[in-house]
């Protein structure tokens, strides 16, 4: 079975009420990181837990030393999960309001911490729910405490060191999420240097929806990343972004096409240049 499934709507609601099903609500804004809470008070999905990127899916920022989103610790993010309900058969739905970036951040998390099977994201979020015309509830879930032993998998990591001994290597596939834009380093609305890391690629994760902000299908997807990959070979394929977080939406997007799942820089920009001595590249 894939590492990404996709959910519809229609299927979860005709799901909701499921003994084994976990609900998770992952709406977060950077610009205003109290949106995701405020706004899972005001209306969520049935049975839906609140997951919030920096307080949960995230580890406090070390000023100079880390990106903006470092990897939470795995005990703390077990326990968080486990108050949730998370147990080793639980079926998983993450959702964020449409886009999916912070739902799959969630999923690379649980994927991380040793949850192989059982996950989906909603396909076209919180906006398709909404469309669909399904309701909306201000009442808190009642799932029982969960019980999932994590084991975290170190193999899915790989840290700035590790990929600066790989950069030139003619082998390396190396994409970079964010928007083109950024990535040629021309607008840097977020971190105080801008550009890529040399080598990279632009591959925006917004390139892999369509117009109605659902998933592309696996064969449009595949198409995408063997376009951007050539004839490198899959397993030196490396994905990152700003702060780890859209990097993830690529990954997901790449097992939707069939690709094994490739490791995360999860530092990503905002770690890398943390350390001047750290190449920077512009343009194209």
């Amino acid at each position: 079975m894939s590492l990404a499934q996709l959910i519809s709507a229609p299927h979860l609601q005709q799901r909701l009420g499921q003994e084994n099903l976990l609900v998770l609500d992952c709406r977060f804004a950077l610009e205003d990181p109290a949106y995701g809470r405020r706004s899972y008070l005001d209306g969520h999905i049935p049975q839906a837990h609140f997951l919030d990127l920096e307080q949960d899916l995230s580890a406090p920022v070390v000023k100079g030393v880390t990106g903006r989103h470092p990897l939470p610790d795995p005990s703390a993010l077990v326990e968080r999960l486990r108050a949730c309900g998370l147990r080793a058969d639980s079926q998983v739905v993450l959702y964020d309001d449409g886009p999916g970036a912070f739902a799959a951040r969630a999923w690379w998390l649980l994927l991380w911490l040793g949850k192989r099977d059982g996950l989906y994201l909603l396909d076209g979020g919180l906006k398709a729910w909404r469309e669909a015309g399904l309701e909306l509830t201000t009442q808190p879930p009642s799932n029982a405490p969960g019980d999932f032993s994590a084991r975290p998998d170190a193999s899915l990591l790989l840290s700035a060191e590790q990929l600066a001994l790989r950069l030139g290597n003619p082998d390396l596939t190396l994409l970079d999420a964010r928007a083109l834009p950024r990535f040629r380093g021309e607008v840097e609305p977020l971190d105080p240097v801008a550009g890529h890391i040399p080598g990279a690629q632009c591959a925006a994760f917004t390139d892999n929806l369509g117009a109605d902000g659902r998933f592309l299908p696996g064969a449009a997807l595949r198409e995408r990343f063997d376009r951007l990959r050539g004839d490198r070979p899959l397993d030196n394929l490396v994905a990152y972004c700003g702060s780890g977080v859209t990097a993830c939406h690529n990954l997901f997007a790449m097992c939707l096409a069939g690709y094994p799942l490739a490791p995360l820089y999860a530092g990503s920009w905002s770690e890398w240049i943390t350390d001047p001595q750290r190449p920077v590249a512009s343009g194209d």
